[in-house]
């Protein structure tokens, strides 16, 4: 069976394309990093969807990006609540380089385990407007990944999974529900309330729960106290 990196957050795009790749018959090494964000508690729900997706090994990494700083993710300046989401501004949630980081550690890590793609769950459609979710960027990476690992030069060139790229937020949280996806397990949340609960205002909480209302639905994890 073919295998594949999953870069897993815990939050609800992880999950999803996760699932979509285990159900094209990938099996799934998963990683997650700590990286000083504020809102360390994805990890825990990072946790809880590697269990769900039966993963065949979980690995957390430590790459302290809050050390260099310039993101509100990592302490650095506040959060912005309730803006307007505008794609073309690029937010102070934006934390420098970091998906160039996290693939790269997927492509080591991939290059060990012999797994022939990567998966992101970044998307185009309902985001924050990080120049890192963009598709130019991700096959840029691929091409890069092609000529700067062994795989790649003895003619097995990684692959760069995106499959919500040009899904909207509810037609991801559709997809996910029909392959059996759990959604309380995830957390989204940039800026969690001390007891978990999401504070509704961050572009995350916001990009959820206009998904969940555009599918029709509820979203299972506020009962849970997570989002």
């Amino acid at each position: 069976m073919s295998r594949a990196v999953l870069l897993l957050s815990g939050g609800l795009d992880s999950y999803t394309a996760g699932a979509i790749t285990k159900a094209d018959g990938y099996d799934l090494y998963a990683l997650s990093v700590r990286y000083g964000q504020v809102h360390a508690r994805e990890i825990e729900a990072a946790r809880d969807v590697a269990k769900a997706l039966g993963v065949k090994r979980h690995l957390e990494l430590e790459v302290p990006l809050s050390t260099i700083g310039g993101s509100a993710l990592v302490g650095d300046g506040e959060i912005p609540k309730n803006r307007a989401i505008d794609t073309t501004v690029i937010p102070p949630t934006y934390v420098p380089a970091r998906n160039t980081v996290f693939l790269s550690l997927a492509l080591a890590w991939a290059e060990v385990t012999g797994a022939e793609a990567i998966v992101i769950g970044v998307n185009a459609l309902d985001y924050s407007g990080y120049p890192d979710c963009r598709p130019e960027y991700l096959r840029a990476f691929e091409r890069m990944a092609a000529l700067a690992t062994r795989a790649g030069v003895e003619g097995r060139p990684l692959r760069v999974l995106a499959p919500l790229l040009d899904l909207s937020k509810a037609a991801i949280i559709r997809r996910g529900l029909a392959l059996g996806v759990d959604y309380g397990l995830t957390h989204s949340c940039y800026d969690p309330q001390p007891d978990g609960s999401p504070c509704g205002g961050c572009d995350s909480c916001v990009l959820r729960a206009r998904g969940f209302q555009e599918a029709g639905l509820d979203d299972p994890a506020r009962s849970r106290r997570r989002v």
